[in-house]
């Protein structure tokens, strides 16, 4: 199991101009996040204020990462990075020889 960092992207051109439509998207895009963070999948979802971009860190499998961006698309684009702790970088450094 991996743990990602998961920055995403409204696809402007998808964004409703009526205002009730252009609410009832966003809603259902945070009511899916809450959900994948009440699953455990997503630990910490931000946006960056002011903009219709921000970031999500995950935690899981490749296929459960798919899961989560592939429920998104296309009102949404991704770009996925997986991470390493500080202890894991320790780690294979110290195998430098």
């Amino acid at each position: 199991m991996g743990r990602y960092l998961v920055l995403w992207e409204g696809d402007e051109s998808k964004i409703p101009i009526d205002a009730a439509e252009r609410q009832a998207g966003w809603l259902g895009a945070i009511e899916l996040s809450k959900q994948y963070i009440k699953d455990g999948l997503i630990k910490e979802w931000e946006c960056f204020a002011g903009q219709p971009n921000g970031f999500f860190i995950a935690e899981g499998t490749e296929e459960e990462i798919l899961k989560i961006t592939i429920n998104f698309m296309p009102f949404f684009r991704f770009k996925t990075t997986l991470l390493a702790s500080i202890d894991q970088v320790e780690a294979v450094i110290k195998t430098i020889a």
